[in-house]
């Protein structure tokens, strides 16, 4: 497998290194908004940047990795935006706390993109030392949603723990549910499936609101 060919990172400054890895997830992302996952390769990815496929190889071995890095960038918006909301308010209502959670995950198009499609992929097929600091960021978005949950609800560990694990599934399976395709609607009406549309903001916001109201809120 291409993630264990072991390649050497090409000697330069850890600034110069990581611009040049900006700049290939840059590229990702670029092509990520008209390209599916499965069509994207390194190639791709070398044609809207300044490198060529051989030298992309020095900073990732595969596409998964990259997608990875973009992913842990995601993660590390998302951490941003809700230590933002923690620290930034006093208090919450359950009612604004759901609609303040909702705009943040309403702003994280990518992120949901990424979590709802690609994941497994992603994780499977990059090496161990990537795969450790995406956790990282993923543990970390964990712990600053918790801490937003502690301070706002007031609950003890164990409920917030189960608090996070059933919100955390959930946003998992937003992506598919929010953003449909016009294809998808002319087969869900032609087999006349009773589906109700709804925004990425009003779906966290209802399940915000129904999992504190199911906590005594």
């Amino acid at each position: 497998m291409l993630y264990e060919r072991g390649n050497t990172m090409p000697k330069g400054s850890k600034e110069l290194t990581d611009a040049r890895k900006d700049e290939i997830v840059n590229a990702c992302e670029k092509l990520y908004k008209t390209m599916s996952f499965k069509d994207i390769t390194i190639k791709e990815i070398g044609a809207v940047t300044s490198f060529t496929r051989t030298s992309i190889y020095n900073y990732f071995e595969t596409k998964e990795e990259i997608f990875l890095a973009l992913l842990k960038r995601e993660y590390e918006k998302l951490i941003e935006s809700l230590n933002t909301l923690t620290e930034e308010n006093v208090a919450l209502s359950s009612e604004e706390l759901a609609s303040a959670l909702a705009r943040i995950f309403e702003e994280r198009s990518l992120l949901l993109k990424l979590m709802t499609m690609n994941n497994y992929d992603m994780e499977a097929c990059s090496r161990p030392e990537n795969l450790a600091e995406f956790k990282e960021s993923y543990g970390e978005s964990l712990r600053a949603l918790d801490r937003c949950f502690s301070k706002f609800t007031g609950y003890p560990k164990g409920e917030r723990e189960e608090l996070l694990y059933i919100f955390l599934p959930f946003v998992y399976g937003i992506y598919p549910y929010a953003e449909v395709t016009e294809k998808q609607r002319v087969a869900m009406t032609e087999a006349k499936v009773p589906f109700v549309y709804h925004s990425v903001y009003e779906l966290t916001y209802n399940c915000v609101k129904n999992l504190l109201k199911g906590k005594g809120e």
